[in-house]
């Protein structure tokens, strides 16, 4: 329709012409360089510092309704960052390359909005691409979302009603600290936070950082894994990272998962271990007195 109305007008403009007729004041005859050009198509791009009352999986826009974080919700998207050299005919995939990129650019924005390792705490992480749809269409976002987990062995998210920006940076009932364990067959079935005033065997110490191996190789290394959980301890209790640390004190890590282990997470969360007594006190900087060689 719009092809053919401009066809009358030329039409017009040239038979006016011949006629003899000259152009009106103040135009210069081109109708078409005075329309004003279309806008270049927007890719609808999430907000950060907003959130959300169920977590997602993916990114969709008919899902996209984001809520204050003083009202009830269970996720909350701390960054929104962009892959510019990201391809393929659909969003990453788990181990890929622009997936581990996305990956570790949300870990650092994370912790720094948290005020420290979100692994420290009962925080999970969840990073989000946009719908195989909107890929396609060009959207190239990612969405780093969190949320509070009811526990180390329950990591299914928790309501609340406040923002959990800062919510690591100081004392935080979200912090790990004291459990109790239930242990089967030298496997561990259960981590039961409590009070570290409140009789218990077990501490979280700290985080190690594991090299950057593929998950078997690190499952079939165990031992690997509680060497650094022990200096982690000595550290966190100020005694010797020696040889008789291991006559000190036990061991018990928690480790990523696979899918987390491809897409970049190393992170693993060491606690101590007492197995011959209970223990009524956090053993942070308690030395070698609180810690006896047996």
């Amino acid at each position: 329709m719009r092809r053919w109305l401009a066809g009358i007008a030329l039409g017009a403009a040239v038979t006016l012409t011949l006629a003899g007729c000259t152009r009106p004041a103040g135009t210069d005859g081109d109708l078409v360089d005075d329309w004003a050009p279309m806008a270049a198509p927007t890719v609808f791009t999430p907000e950060p510092q907003t959130c959300h009352a169920q977590p997602q999986e993916v990114g969709y826009l008919g899902a996209y309704r984001p809520v204050d974080c003083a009202q009830p919700h269970r996720a909350e998207t701390l960054h929104v960052g962009t892959l510019s050299d990201a391809g393929g005919a659909g969003p990453p995939a788990d181990g890929s390359a622009p997936m581990r990129t996305a990956y570790a650019d949300c870990d650092r924005r994370v912790r720094a909005a948290l005020g420290a390792d979100w692994r420290t705490g009962r925080i999970g992480l969840s990073v989000l691409f946009p719908s195989p749809t909107a890929w396609t269409g060009g959207a190239r976002w990612f969405r780093c979302d969190v949320h509070e987990t009811q526990g180390l062995d329950v990591p299914v998210p928790v309501r609340r009603t406040a923002s959990l920006t800062g919510a690591l940076s100081g004392p935080s009932p979200l912090r790990h600290g004291c459990f109790n364990a239930t242990i089967s067959d030298d496997e561990v079935v259960e981590m039961t936070a409590v009070g570290c005033r409140n009789g218990h065997r077990a501490e979280f110490v700290g985080l190690w950082q594991a090299p950057d191996t593929s998950f078997q190789a690190f499952a079939d290394n165990p031992e690997r894994t509680h060497r650094a959980c022990r200096s982690a301890v000595a550290e966190f209790a100020k005694v010797p990272d020696d040889g008789n640390l291991q006559f000190r004190v036990g061991t018990i890590f928690y480790h990523p998962a696979p899918q987390e282990w491809r897409n970049g997470n190393r992170g693993v969360q060491c606690f101590l271990w007492s197995s011959d007594r209970l223990l009524n006190r956090s053993l942070k900087g308690a030395g070698t007195r609180a810690l006896p060689v047996n």
